[in-house]
């Protein structure tokens, strides 16, 4: 009789690496979410590798954030490509928003680590987002859905400026709504010239479609 076996690929040392490296962002973005001053051996210890494995992958500390800015662009990045590019133009706006929000609030302690110049790093990597963005905000201009009062491209740094000041706000805990990430969507919209009555529709239309029902918005607040 041949026995017959289930055989699992072994992880070669490039894929071993990989998942090494990703487990260590993992946990230091918590660290750093938890403590922004975590020193290198402190996160090394919380990924339970030696200091010369944590260096070996990331030199320098800064190294180690552009690590963790690279895993929140690419889940960005992952939420934008899924987007139904024929739905209304203003719900597609608000999705955006909330795919932002979300990446963000998932790392935005860490943009209480100002001394390391994150600003020009995270503007960097939002890069496609302003180019997606800006798209999306001219055809809403064509179609009359949005204001025209600024060029699109300015449009689109002001939102993304406005969601992350957002996220600040929610560190220091002097914006604390409920639902933030509709929220901001609605925030948004305003911003781009939608009624505050339709702009808390259309947040909570896209809040369905993201599987994240929105809560009812209390009355006199629209």
């Amino acid at each position: 009789m041949t026995a017959t076996r289930t055989m699992t690929a072994p992880m070669t040392p490039g894929t071993r690496a990989q998942a090494n490296r990703r487990r260590i962002l993992d946990v230091a973005a918590g660290e750093l979410a938890r403590n922004p001053a975590a020193s290198m051996e402190e996160i090394a210890q919380a990924a339970g590798v030696v200091r010369r494995t944590l260096y070996g992958h990331f030199p320098t500390r800064d190294a180690l954030i552009d690590g963790i800015l690279d895993l929140a662009s690419e889940d960005l990045a992952r939420t934008l490509r899924a987007l139904d590019t024929d739905e209304p133009v203003a719900i597609t706006s608000a999705r955006c928003t909330m795919a932002l929000w979300r990446v963000g609030d998932k790392y935005r302690l860490l943009l209480r680590l100002t001394a390391t110049n994150l600003g020009a790093r995270i503007e960097e990597r939002l890069a496609p987002v302003h180019e997606h963005g800006t798209a999306m905000l001219r055809h809403g201009q064509q179609l009359g859905v949005f204001s025209d009062h600024l060029p699109p491209e300015v449009l689109s740094r002001a939102l993304t400026g406005l969601v992350l000041a957002l996220l600040e706000a929610r560190n220091d805990e002097t914006w604390t709504a409920a639902d933030p990430a509709v929220a901001a969507a609605r925030a948004c919209l305003v911003t781009l010239g939608v009624p505050p009555a339709d702009a808390a529709e259309i947040s909570r239309a896209a809040a369905e479609l993201e599987g994240h029902p929105a809560e009812p918005a209390p009355h006199g607040t629209e």
